[in-house]
């Protein structure tokens, strides 16, 4: 099996302060359907259980998956359980990066996948697994990006507390007024791009933190990319690492961020270059 470590230089654009760490394992001879990208800081109590659903799923899948774990920096036993799993688990990879936030460790798995669709997906399973099946129909019609939901009909939520709904609700109206219009949902973690589009738009993220999900969706509905929601079973778990008040703060100080690099043009640029590092690790 294959760890991947961030061993590359950092790739300078001139499209705004956005700098890209990344290392990659031989890409495989046929690329596989589904690259399923798991960020995860410090997931040493749910990661085991996490990752044996995923394999429960995806054995019964006719289309073939990669699963890269981004360990971002943690100081737990988070790596070590995604190498133990791995030895079973032979589509498993571990990316190792430095600590830098959610955002950052996205970006890493986008750039160290080899799939044709790339589903960022959080460690708790908030979304079961199981859910990924309601994507399907929209790739298959190629819709370039599709995320998860918790508002839209048919979508359904599970022992969320009325107050953090609200909370949630209240930042949704605030991002669409601000920066991504006509999307409900734009913090749900599970999301899925074509992923020509992904590296389109991951080339030019800049937000490290929760907020990154607003800043790619500004991205996409910039370009011109079609946004999907996909109506979801979510189930809400006590044990999440969102603080309900200093990040939603800090989410807010990363909408205006986002205009704020709108405004300065980092967002124009829009093809990745070719010539990233994408070497293999030592």
């Amino acid at each position: 099996m294959t760890t991947l470590t961030n061993q590359s230089q950092p790739l300078s654009t001139d499209s705004g302060p956005t700098s890209l760490h990344a290392a990659t394992a031989e890409p495989p001879e046929s690329p596989p359907f589904l690259s399923l990208i798991i960020p995860a800081y410090n997931e040493e109590r749910r990661l085991t259980d996490s990752l044996q659903q995923i394999q429960a799923y995806f054995d019964t899948q006719s289309f073939a998956t990669e699963v890269i774990v981004v360990d971002d920096g943690s100081s737990d036993s988070t790596a070590t359980i995604v190498e133990a799993s791995m030895r079973d688990y032979a589509a498993l990879r571990l990316v190792r990066a430095p600590h830098g936030g959610k955002g950052h460790a996205c970006k890493q798995g986008i750039f160290a996948s080899h799939g044709q669709w790339l589903f960022l997906c959080d460690s708790d399973l908030s979304m079961p697994i199981q859910e990924v099946a309601r994507f399907l129909p929209h790739l298959q019609h190629d819709t370039p990006i599709t995320i998860a939901s918790r508002e839209v009909p048919g979508a359904r939520r599970y022992g969320e507390p009325a107050h953090r709904h609200l909370m949630g609700r209240v930042f949704n109206w605030l991002v669409r007024t601000l920066a991504v219009h006509n999307i409900q949902d734009t913090q749900c973690g599970f999301k899925c791009f074509r992923a020509d589009v992904a590296r389109d738009i991951f080339h030019v993220q800049t937000i490290n933190g929760w907020g990154f999900d607003v800043e790619i969706l500004f991205i996409a509905q910039k370009h011109g990319f079609q946004i999907v929601e996909v109506p979801i079973n979510w189930y809400y778990r006590s044990h999440s690492k969102v603080h309900p008040v200093r990040d939603t703060v800090n989410m807010i100080r990363e909408v205006w961020q986002v205009r704020l690099n709108d405004w300065r043009g980092v967002y124009k640029q829009r093809l990745c270059p070719v010539d990233i590092d994408m070497s293999e690790p030592r």
